[in-house]
């Protein structure tokens, strides 16, 4: 497995490092630059050379000479009340004491270098320190031409590299923004989309992308998620911040944005898509757009399962008001001035997007327009998706199977939309609900709403509405069954494959207590053989010995003595029972019986034979139902060694039929009651505050209509009363189940 896991990696990284194979990283420049540089610092080491290295030693001595002198002299002016205190400063490049304007003559020969802004202090460089401030100055322009001159050779060594530097950037670029598209994948969860193949008769535009949300919106919604988990609770520990930060994006990114799905067929040419205003029209054609520049850009999808569309070699949009006074634009002299700039350019692999196309012109024009448009762009384009109001675009369908319909979902219970896209369906603009809804004049509505039936002279409209309404509810309820369905297939097969699991690990303990008890039977007969020989041994050696008289005598104490070695190592006359008394075998609640199907392995009998004589056994956590002629008991020795737990059952089935009477088909809902690590809480080893803490964490979020068991084990008692009375007592519990006999330690709880 680990190495399969490394191989994985591997794979992954590959084309990564293929990358970087033909670089060269100049490690050799790289040790030299940092042999004189302090990277860190940024300052150039003594070691860059022999002659910095003694320009700073002389330049360090002859500064420790110069601040001595000084300070000597300013100590000096300061007791002969020159100055309140001494006073070391620096001016114009050079070393100096301050002294007060009216004890200057304790410097005779002093050079005056500066004054105060008042005028009553002094700077002045004693005579004894000129040579001292020149040799520093002379140091100092020394350091800086030897600083000068390092740099500039390195300054050279890296010229002498730049090809193969440009070439080292561009890689580790490239690089870099591979591991950033990575980030930005994981930040919101994306999956990698699949780019169909293009063959050479005609364009493949089929698109499958299934539940993707806008990425701006989706983003914005992230940052404003991490913001306010971050900030909501600072002073809680690192982990407790992070799985609340997770379980609030979890729940921010289920409400907004509202996934949708696109789904184009391979045919389709043009897709027209109704619907109301704000109904999230524009907002799913910005959508298709940005996936599609995302996938041309290496960066994975917001959606579900494996995205699918085409690669298109330019994506071209009209989206928005193009309105401009300085360029004397109107809207439709905006959107059209676009639409030439994108028939001009476009090419039988192009997407073409298209909002409101015909609008802010006189609707028949518009209409008749955008018809034109549609039917240029049909023969001419991969894939065009427009939006609009008009009705009539969404009739060419009917005429050429190249065109396709799509509409944004309106609740006319709450009036507002639910921004999903129903493809092959065509909506209306429910213009007038949406100006009920925003809070319009109820006179003015009504009086619209007449308008609108005396410009329809078809009274069928309302029926086709309410018979959309009605397909739309029939829909609705059949993709929830099938959500469910697959959802429980899915918990089916998950459990089936942890049973099977469970299974495998059962025929390999199996296996190893037969090796085991074979081991053991073949020690005994070693033992019995080794005494058995002693016996004769002995019989031999006193045979000799022995008179004609004592030779029976022997003889029948050698017999009774192997007679007695069998006798101990024979097995039970009960081990084997026969096929008369299997047949008559009637197992009772609770016994434990040997089970012929499953391996002779033991098992317990949880139900009596019914009439069809089939037998409900629990082996471990599976619970087979066999034929009675498929079991047998276990021998009457084994059977008065091991603990009848028939009472404990009886009494646990007792209290679950008293506990769960007339609630049969509320049980049933619950489904299959089998133990696994997905639904199982394990609070041994924690103490009685722990456990509270994680077993009312685990009831809060676990899964409704479902069991959870709940180990405490044995132990002192203390953790197993707690989580009985926590269960007892919680809203979310419906009912629950001590330990039984085959659990020991466990109990399960059924959540409403």
């Amino acid at each position: 497995m680990l190495e399969q896991e490394c191989g994985n990696i591997f794979h992954r990284y590959s084309p990564l490092l293929e990358l970087l194979k033909n670089c060269n990283f100049l490690t050799e420049l790289e040790e030299k630059i940092g042999f004189c540089i302090d990277c860190k610092l940024l300052i150039i080491l003594d070691r860059a050379s022999e002659d910095l290295e003694l320009i700073r030693a002389e330049r360090k001595r002859n500064m420790e000479n110069l601040d001595s002198l000084l300070k000597k002299v300013a100590a000096q002016i300061f007791q002969a009340g020159g100055i309140d205190k001494p006073l070391i400063t620096k001016r114009r490049s050079r070393m100096c004491v301050g002294i007060k304007a009216s004890h200057k003559y304790l410097l005779p020969d002093g050079i005056a270098l500066n004054v105060s802004s008042s005028g009553a202090t002094y700077f002045m460089e004693p005579k004894e320190a000129v040579e001292f401030n020149n040799m520093e100055v002379r140091l100092s322009n020394s350091e800086i031409a030897e600083e000068t001159a390092i740099l500039s050779l390195l300054t050279a060594e890296i010229a002498k590299s730049e090809r193969k530097i440009k070439y080292l950037m561009d890689r580790v670029l490239e690089i870099d923004l591979a591991f950033a598209r990575a980030g930005f994948a994981q930040w919101m969860d994306g999956v990698c989309p699949i780019l169909s193949s293009q063959s050479h008769v005609s364009f493949d535009s089929s698109i499958n992308i299934e539940g993707i949300k806008h990425p701006l919106l989706l983003g914005s919604s992230l940052r404003s998620l991490s913001a306010a988990s971050s900030n909501s609770n600072p002073l809680k520990s690192d982990v407790e911040n992070s799985e609340m930060t997770v379980g609030s994006l979890s729940k921010g990114i289920s409400d907004f944005p509202v996934p949708i799905d696109i789904k184009v067929e391979c045919e389709t040419r043009v897709v027209v898509i109704t619907g109301p205003n704000t109904g999230g029209k524009t907002a799913s054609m910005k959508t298709l757009g940005l996936a599609s520049l995302m996938s041309k850009a290496g960066l994975y999808l917001p959606a579900k399962n494996h995205p699918r569309l085409p690669w298109f070699d330019l994506i071209l949009a009209d989206i928005g008001d193009h309105q401009s006074l300085e360029q004397n634009l109107s809207t439709f002299s905006g959107h059209i001035s676009r639409i030439v700039d994108i028939l001009e350019l476009v090419s039988r692999e192009s997407l073409v997007l298209i909002d409101e196309i015909g609008s802010g012109t006189d609707p028949s024009e518009g209409v008749a327009l955008a018809t034109s448009i549609l039917q240029y762009l049909r023969d001419r384009v991969g894939l065009a998706v427009v939006t609009t109001h008009y009705a009539d675009l969404s009739c060419l369908k009917d005429k050429d199977t190249r065109f396709e319909n799509a509409a944004t979902e309106f609740s006319l219970e709450t009036l507002r939309p639910t921004y999903r896209i129903l493809w092959g369906s065509t909506g209306d603009s429910n213009a007038l609900n949406i100006a009920k809804s925003i809070g319009f004049d109820r006179k003015i509505i009504q009086r619209a709403q007449k308008l609108v039936e005396r410009l329809r002279p078809e009274r069928q409209q309302h029926r086709k509405s309410e018979l959309y309404q009605s397909l739309m509810e029939e829909r609705r309820k059949l993709e929830s069954q099938a959500r469910t369905a697959a959802s429980l297939h899915a918990e089916i097969m998950d459990l089936y494959r942890e049973i099977e699991d469970e299974a495998k690990d059962l025929d390999r303990r199996a296996a190893h207590l037969k090796a085991k008890e074979t081991q053991q039977v073949q020690q005994e007969l070693n033992f019995a053989k080794v005494q058995i020989d002693t016996v004769v041994q002995d019989f031999e050696n006193r045979l000799r010995d022995a008179s004609a008289d004592e030779i029976n005598s022997l003889i029948k104490e050698s017999e009774s003595a192997i007679a007695a070695i069998v006798e101990a190592h024979r097995p039970d006359d009960d081990f084997s029972v026969s096929e008369t008394n299997t047949s008559s075998f009637t197992p009772q609640f609770g016994e434990q019986v040997h089970v012929k199907s499953l391996g002779d392995k033991l098992a317990t009998v949880v139900e009596v034979p019914g009439d069809d004589d089939s037998v409900l056994v629990q082996y471990g956590k599976m619970r087979v139902r066999v034929k009675k002629n498929n079991i047998r008991p276990i021998p009457n020795s084994k059977r008065k060694n091991a603990a009848n737990p028939a009472p404990r059952l009886r009494k646990q089935q007792e209290d679950r039929q008293s506990g769960s009477a007339g609630s049969s088909n509320e049980e049933a809902s619950y489904g299959p009651r089998v133990q696994t690590s997905k639904n199982s809480l394990d609070l041994r080893g924690m103490r009685v505050e722990e456990a509270s803490h994680q077993l009312d964490i685990a009831l809060a979020c676990w899964e409704s209509r479902s069991v959870l068991f709940v180990i405490h084990g044995m132990g002192t008692g203390v953790v197993k009363e707690r989580v009985l009375e926590i269960l007892r007592n919680h809203p979310r519990v419906a009912k629950y189940e001590q330990e039984s006999p085959m659990n020991y330690g466990c109990t399960v709880a059924y959540i409403k």
